[in-house]
């Protein structure tokens, strides 16, 4: 019975813990979420290796040692380096048909499912703690490594001996829905996806996109901003591929005509990855994005965000106020929401009630209520914020303003002395005050209620490994209309080209900032209806720095290049 026990019971029963931790660990859990065994582990009550011995209690199995254990080739070769790198576990032996892994999660039975299907055998999980997988995978798959090529020929052979995909991929409203199930489960297309999977969220993907042409099928993955396209599957391998994503994302694998949403929430080598699904019908067959959100890899502490010390100062100020509007403004995909979830972070707290609504909720903040956009059942952002208004909130997030009953309702939330963070689409910061008026709001409502809009754009950085200093040409600096004599002494980098960043000479990304304060001097101005150049005018006069100059420092400090700053603000002002 012991694997019906609650983890901090089994911890008592190994006299380890006291209820009096448990319940301080309990209240930590409420308040931040996480499991109970890490925050007790962080409290300093308990080991890790005390951990995984109630955890193996609980779910009734073992401890393995995997530093001592030698593991017989045999039983390597039973898993493949991507699919343990992918599900963070090793195999350990093979016997009566029973293959035993070693999970840092043993709760996840999806894997064990998978693992099921895939081997055609039974598993058995054990328990073993997460650096002692990682240091087993090294040691014994090392440098093996899996390419797409070879899961191509084993699918090549493995379509050979079984379906004929090549005749089922043309009219699809015609498939016999048991042929599509037995596509999408197939062996090979479950590795070829995890591949894929494994990749690009390796090279930090933020999309991965599934491409049917007439007679090619193209994979392709956004890395730092930029599409890089895989080696292309066959035509054929388009139809049972998408088939399965569409499986894991429990759409409808029988409707081909219109478009479908969906998600997946997987953990990848121990980091949790959900995937937001998206369909499209097109000429060559169903198109599908794969959006995909690495909490791992975000940062949602405003201190790191990337903010220079005086636009930390500013914005501190700025979110901190008791009321008023922050609008962060800029392209899609370039961390409008990531800046706001910053910020709410800084802000959470046991005395803030803080509420938001968004299309899609990206991640989920523990003490932070927050609600989804579904406009086909009607909960719109208008509608939401009607609600939301009535649950005494201090601090609400509007995912983004794009009609004017959204603007009405942040306007009236605002004003009822409520902080409203909010996202809107416009080139710099000046421009969204004319964004707002074309939407229908009011100048007077506006100057009552926006305290700054922070505009922002992502900029490549140099990559590390590669990185060198030059000196650049007269061209090169008047497209950022300097001069020679304006960067005296100062240091330019770029990068040669190397296996770390795809020989692009860039690797990740970092934003750049243009934060302008409405002042009373602005705010006169948008009573006037002035123009978006002299409102920007005044700003810069009252001290804002243009994305252009943010970008100038980010060259001049070497993290990024002057190619990068004149794309990413080519349509701003000066």
């Amino acid at each position: 019975m012991s694997a019906f026990k609650k983890i901090g019971q089994i911890l008592k029963e190994m006299e380890v813990v006291s209820e009096g931790q448990i319940q301080e660990a309990i209240a930590i859990q409420k308040e931040n979420g996480g499991p109970i065994g890490r925050i007790l582990i962080e409290l300093g009550y308990i080991s890790a290796d005390e951990l995984l011995t109630a955890l193996a209690a609980q779910l009734d199995t073992e401890v393995i040692d995997l530093e001592e254990r030698d593991i017989p080739p045999e039983v390597i070769n039973k898993l493949t380096t991507t699919t343990v790198r992918l599900y963070r576990i090793m195999p350990v032996s093979f016997e009566n048909n029973v293959l035993t892994i070693v999970m840092a999660d043993p709760m996840n039975i999806g894997i064990v499912d998978e693992l099921k299907f895939m081997l055609n055998c039974e598993i058995r999980p054990a328990i073993s703690s997460e650096s002692a997988i990682d240091a087993a995978i090294e040691k014994f798959y090392g440098q093996k490594t899996e390419t797409l090529e070879d899961i191509l020929k084993e699918m090549t052979k493995t379509y050979q001996e079984s379906l004929d995909y090549e005749l089922l991929e043309s009219k699809s409203e015609k498939l016999d829905l048991d042929n599509i199930q037995k596509m999408a489960h197939d062996v090979p297309v479950v590795k070829l996806l995890n591949l894929i999977l494994y990749q690009a969220i390796k090279d930090h993907a933020s999309d991965i996109h599934f491409e049917p042409f007439e007679t090619e099928f193209k994979v392709r993955y956004r890395v730092d901003g930029f599409l890089v396209e895989m080696q292309p599957p066959p035509k054929k391998l388009a139809l049972p591929l998408i088939s399965r994503i569409k499986v894991l994302a429990g759409m409808d694998i029988s409707e081909t005509r219109l478009p479908q949403d969906g998600r997946i929430a997987l953990t990848i080598a121990g980091r949790p990855v959900d995937l937001r699904i998206s369909t499209l019908p097109t000429y060559g067959g169903e198109s599908v994005v794969m959006r995909v959100l690495d909490r791992s890899s975000v940062s949602l502490d405003v201190e790191t965000i990337g903010f220079r010390d005086d636009e930390f100062a500013l914005v501190k100020d700025l979110i901190e106020l008791p009321s008023g509007i922050i609008v962060v403004t800029g392209p899609t995909g370039h961390g409008k929401t990531t800046t706001l979830y910053a910020c709410l972070n800084h802000l959470n707290d046991i005395k803030w009630k803080i509420i938001t609504t968004e299309n899609p909720v990206e991640f989920d903040l523990p003490g932070i209520m927050q609600c989804q956009i579904n406009e086909e059942i009607g909960v719109t952002y208008p509608a939401c914020l009607k609600s939301i208004l009535r649950q005494d909130p201090d601090i609400i997030l509007v995912g983004e303003i794009r009609d004017f009953e959204t603007a009405d309702m942040a306007i009236e939330a605002s004003l009822t002395g409520h902080v409203v963070l909010t996202t809107l689409h416009s080139n710099d910061a000046p421009s969204t005050v004319t964004r707002l008026l074309d939407l229908g709001a009011e100048p007077y409502l506006i100057t009552a209620t926006i305290e700054a809009v922070i505009a922002q754009r992502l900029v490549r950085k140099v990559c590390s490994k590669c990185k060198e200093l030059y000196e650049p040409t007269e061209e090169e600096l008047m497209e950022l209309n300097i001069s020679l004599s304006d960067v005296k002494g100062k240091k330019f980098a770029r990068g040669k080209g190397c296996s770390n960043c795809n020989s692009t000479g860039y690797r990740g990304r970092i934003p750049i900032f243009e934060i302008m304060l409405v002042t009373e001097r602005i705010k006169d101005l948008i009573v006037q209806h002035a123009s978006t150049e002299k409102i920007r005018q005044a700003a810069v006069e009252q001290g804002m720095r243009t994305l252009r100059e943010s970008g100038l420092l980010a060259i001049f400090d070497g993290t990024t290049t002057i190619a990068e700053v004149v794309k990413e603000t080519q349509f701003t002002s000066d």
